[in-house]
């Protein structure tokens, strides 16, 4: 095993940014002990045995804690990165497994690489009653039938759950009539539009084990949160006890938040968070530190990596690889293993490595520009310090709500994590999972339990659409085909749009058909394993994006039209004379032409038009309208740009009250809606049915203003940056801006 290095790898690193100004703030988490208890007696030999295989000869506080909890109902445990919640669950299911040879398991995964690595410690016990196996869509066909007649432990993921096992239920018949345990892990990812469909499932799953005789015992694990007892119960409908106290130790961890340099202040422009990171991460692998840098975006990634490995020499680089989702199960085996096996020095990744996998012991963890959550923050820079003290680097984009941090670290480092945001209930969702458990059985009045009281309204709504059909207090499912099959967990949206490279005709990727317009669009730039390609042709009939690969230094951001529809008001207060309402709206996009840009500086290099069909959905918005005694002598002039930038900033700050990130939240400002016959602003769900997030931003309406005010008046910039009011994601490609204008409504809205 590599030994920590006696001078940290880090500290030229930090004094050449505390010399040059790019290091905003340092801090530190102290080295806690551990709290150990001893393992239960009451323990079967046989786990015993294999405890001892593994050099388990005694538990952390938690672990024993969880243990005892599991004896009498549904538990989650909330502790911190690494520190063995894994045990946690393993030990009272294993117990059920030694003593039941009948009973069987199912242990729910957020990823396939989460499942291998527990695939992997499971093995490394030996247990002569532990049969395990992995059901997921890498696993072979020939052997899927064998796992079912004989594996008593399951590890497979909702996707596998939702549409392979629960409308095939009579396969797996011996497994739900003895599933004794459900395991669900990292619980905290199961939030927004996912979570909301999981839960879904997770009610599915038990409305089918109970109609085969069981009530299977669930414990979840999550990351820390705010809300873990909710967000349990949210999940599977039951109440959890909560076991949060974390009895593991934990090294020290030097924290660093990074801002790149300001390139002009009076246009707030910075320094790229790629370019920072490439630049940190070399330094770092060249050091001898093992470093695994988290973005975004599966472009970001692809992006450091190139830009780290140009820094480096040959034999360094070829240990720097990225990982994110679209890569085929033999290279994400392979990067793991090499990770492991310490072959690896840097890692560039998605947060498909943010969970819970071992991937060794790695110094340091970079994110690169805030990942959405504190929770994620702190997830991610879990990774570092595995042996020895470690590394965490923040380092800021240009984004408004990065560099709000910048200008207030200490709200930042010493910030609460937040509360997980989902909805079962929300109607698209609910809908197409009320369908989908009508065709696994039939729904009746016994349902209530599983569903909620509401379940027969969204039913008969079903039956309105066609869907389903009522017998006697039955609802069937009419049609052909399974709906599970039209439901994808993951997305609002089931469709899928291949990327295909032209020449080889083969497909290097997907994306959601919802997404299609604005990222595979003809002429968008299309990153996939380090390789730039250009998009020739989206054929939307066939589902299919022609791509060809290229050298040039651009990259494409898509200009979109949108249009709000009120149809429904759900609630609605008065802030003096300002009327803010909450409600369901419909969106309508359209993309209409792509900007092309220069990688290295931004700059604008053309513009080209398209000719794409509308995209509506509806979702849940909040909706604020300003009256004319609030205008009062305003220029109507500048009004529009106002809006706008009151629109963007408002969404800038909405991640610091709900659980979400900017790319959640979709909005819309105009000077006259034909509907309310006033100027307004919309701030809405980004995903068809909403989930939650717009309605924080409601109920906290006055701190969503006044954080946004202060988002503005702190920014040195004199028309409105990055840092403000422009926004990554503006259909109208940030125009018009009035950054002053934005502050005078919102000063006038926080008087209201």
């Amino acid at each position: 095993m590599p030994t920590t290095p006696t001078a940290s790898p880090w500290d030229a690193l930090l004094e050449q940014g505390r010399e040059d100004g790019r290091l905003a703030a340092t801090g530190r988490e102290k080295a806690l002990p551990g709290h150990s208890a001893e393992l239960p007696d009451d323990l079967h030999p046989a786990l015993l045995e294999a405890l001892g295989r593994a050099g388990v000869e005694q538990l952390w506080l938690h672990q024993a804690e969880a243990y005892e909890a599991a004896r009498s109902g549904p538990v989650i445990v909330t502790t911190g990165t690494a520190s063995g919640k894994s045990l946690s669950f393993n030990l009272p299911v294993l117990q059920t497994l030694a003593h039941d040879p009948r009973a069987r398991a199912l242990y729910l995964y957020p990823t396939k690489a989460l499942a291998q690595d527990q695939a992997r410690k499971l093995s490394a016990l030996r247990a002569p009653f532990l049969r395990h196996a992995i059901y997921d869509g890498d696993t072979p066909r020939e052997e899927r039938r064998a796992i079912r007649s004989r594996s008593n432990l399951i590890l497979t993921n909702p996707d596998m759950l939702h549409v392979g096992v629960l409308p095939n239920h009579r396969h797996w018949g011996d497994v739900l009539a003895n599933l004794a345990w459900i395991v669900v892990d990292e619980a905290h990812v199961y939030r927004g539009v996912f979570g909301s469909h999981v839960a879904n499932v997770l009610r599915r799953l038990r409305r089918i084990a109970r109609a085969y005789g069981t009530e299977p015992r669930t414990m979840l694990t999550s990351a820390t949160i705010a809300n873990p007892s909710e967000l349990a119960e949210r999940l599977t409908g039951r109440r959890h006890t909560l076991v949060d106290n974390d009895g593991a130790p934990r090294h020290d961890r030097k924290i660093a938040m990074w801002n790149p340099p300001l390139l002009d202040e009076k246009l707030g422009t910075r320094g790229s968070p790629l370019s920072e990171a490439a630049e940190l991460l070399a330094e770092l692998v060249q050091g001898g530190a093992r470093t695994i840098c988290f973005l975004k975006s599966r472009r970001g990634v692809e992006l450091v990596q190139r830009f780290t490995r140009d820094r480096l020499p040959d034999d360094l680089a070829e240990r720097v690889a990225p990982y994110r989702a679209g890569y085929t199960s033999a290279q994400r085996r392979e990067i793991e293993r090499r990770l492991t096996e310490g072959d690896l020095l840097g890692v560039v990744a998605t947060n498909a490595l943010e969970l819970g996998i071992d991937i060794g012991e790695l110094d340091a963890a970079v994110c690169v520009t805030f990942p959405g959550t504190v929770a994620s923050l702190r997830q991610m820079w879990g990774r570092a310090g595995r042996r020895g003290t470690g590394l965490a680097l923040y380092v800021a984009g240009d984004d408004a709500l990065d560099q709000f941090f910048c200008r207030h670290p200490g709200e930042f480092l010493e910030r609460p994590v937040e509360a997980a945001i989902l909805d079962h209930t929300s109607e698209e969702i609910h809908l197409a999972h009320l369908a989908a458990a009508a065709y696994e059985l039939p729904l009746s009045g016994e349902d209530a339990d599983v569903f909620g009281p509401e379940w027969e309204r969204f039913a008969r709504r079903l039956v309105s659409f066609g869907e389903l059909r009522e017998r006697g207090g039955r609802y069937l499912v009419r049609g052909e085909g399974y709906p599970a099959g039209k439901i994808a967990l993951r997305s609002a949206s089931a469709d899928s749009v291949a990327i295909v490279e032209a020449d080889g005709g083969e497909v290097i990727g997907t994306v959601e058909a919802s997404r299609s317009h604005g990222a595979v669009h003809q002429g968008a730039a299309y990153l996939h394993m380090g390789a730039a390609y250009e998009v020739e042709e989206l054929d939307l009939r066939a589902r299919r994006a022609l791509v060809r690969r290229f050298s040039g230094d651009w990259y494409t951001q898509p200009k979109k039209e949108t249009e709000t529809w009120i149809e429904r008001v759900l609630e609605a207060r008065a802030i003096g004379d300002i009327g803010l309402s909450f409600g369901e709206v419909s969106v309508t996009e359209q993309t209409v032409a792509f900007q092309k840009k220069r990688v290295s500086n931004h700059e604008v290099l053309d513009l080209v038009t398209l000719d794409l069909p509308e995209q509506t959905f509806s979702t849940q918005a909040l909706w604020y309208e300003l009256p004319e005694g609030v205008l009062g002598d305003f220029p109507m002039d500048l009004l529009l740009g106002s809006l706008h930038a009151a629109e963007h900033s408002q969404i800038a700050v909405l991640p610091l009250l709900a659980m979400c990130d900017r790319w959640d939240i979709g909005g819309l400002s105009t000077n006259y809606h034909a509907q309310t016959g006033k100027p307004t602003v919309f701030i809405y769900d980004g995903h068809p049915g909403g989930i939650g997030i717009t309605r924080q931003g409601y109920e906290r309406f006055e701190a969503l203003v006044r954080d946004a005010i202060r988002l503005i008046a702190e920014c040195p910039c004199e028309k409105g940056c990055p840092s403000c009011v422009q926004s990554p994601k503006c259909g109208n490609l940030n125009e018009p801006l009035a950054k002053n204008g934005a502050r005078e409504l919102l000063t006038r809205l926080d008087a209201a």
